[in-house]
């Protein structure tokens, strides 16, 4: 296995690369602890009797397929929602985070896509989520975890030692990452395409941090617990504008291409709607532990996780 280690200022990093060992074959089939391939889960489907694999038929629609999930991403690509579960909790299971792919309609795709084995994969607590360069990105305790959007392969990992929650996450086309520590120290941090970390804001006006989206603008917007201030730093980390969602203890954030911003309530179960130059509104509301959203464009729908209800809202916008 190839390790790659970058030396910062502000912190240890350790970027790994996809392990060889996890794509080839077991060394010898009659070793059982020869390492195994990485696999990806399928599409649901059963063996009938005649012993042929089908898929389910047009009159069955199966929902559910999660375990405490705190964040989705839209893959327009597939056009299916990326549901990210952190599984049991770590002092009970480790290592039992997975990946769910849900149609539009909130119907399961795959129950368990990244996560079917555990076979070449780590994946503990993931919180957020987010897609950029062809690669599925996850803020996993203190660490950001890389899969192939394609095929969920594990791409490789960024550490970041000092951390002790990684929670919001958003990543640009080129493979640049912003992520929000929560806890102290309450940073953002961003990450660049060959795995070098840094501090791009610290302490206030951060007040435990958690969302992040990036604007059409190449701006970074990051919400907070803490209070309803919505903040836009530039790339270098200098806040430009603040706006304000209706209440606080905000979670997620999406922002369209006009400009206007969607911000989920963790705390209070709200969705708030800021529009550019317009006072904040809600919009949906009654929804526990509404957590890290995304945007559906096909169905202009809001995807809304609710962490420990097990299950996904969808709000369907005017």
């Amino acid at each position: 296995m190839t390790v790659l280690k970058f030396g910062l200022a502000v912190g240890t990093i350790a970027l790994l690369t996809v392990s060889a060992m996890a794509q080839q074959a077991p060394l010898s089939a009659e070793d059982p602890e020869a390492p195994k391939p990485f696999a990806a889960g399928e599409p649901l489907a059963a063996i009938n009797e005649a012993g042929e694999k089908q898929t389910p038929s047009d009159n069955v629609k199966v929902f559910g397929s999660f375990n405490f999930t705190e964040s989705c991403t839209f893959d327009p690509d597939r056009g299916l929602i990326l549901a990210m579960n952190a599984g049991a909790p770590q002092d009970t299971i480790e290592n039992d985070g997975f990946v769910s792919l849900i149609n539009p309609d909130g119907t399961v795709h795959t129950a368990k896509w990244i996560g079917a084995t555990r076979d070449g994969l780590t994946l503990n607590h993931p919180l957020g989520s987010a897609i950029g360069n062809g690669t599925l990105y996850a803020a996993d305790m203190n660490t950001v975890r890389m899969f192939d959007l394609a095929t969920g392969v594990p791409l490789g990992e960024v550490e970041i030692t000092e951390a002790n929650m990684l929670n919001g996450i958003a990543a640009t086309e080129d493979g640049t990452v912003y992520v929000t520590n929560t806890r102290d120290p309450q940073r953002l941090y961003k990450i660049t395409p060959d795995g070098e970390s840094s501090v791009l804001v610290e302490g206030g006006p951060l007040v435990s941090p958690n969302g992040v989206a990036i604007d059409d603008n190449g701006n970074v917007v990051v919400v907070n617990i803490g209070n309803n201030e919505v903040l836009t730093f530039s790339p270098e980390g200098e806040l430009m504008t603040t706006e304000h969602a209706v209440e606080g203890g905000n979670d997620g954030i999406v922002i369209l291409e006009d400009g206007t911003k969607y911000v989920s309530s963790v705390r209070f179960g709200s969705i708030s709607r800021i529009v550019p130059d317009e006072n904040a509104e809600i919009i949906a509301s009654g929804i526990p532990s509404a957590a890290s959203i995304c945007y559906d464009p096909t169905a202009n729908q809001i995807i809304v996780p609710m962490n420990p209800n097990n299950a996904l809202a969808f709000v369907l916008l005017d």
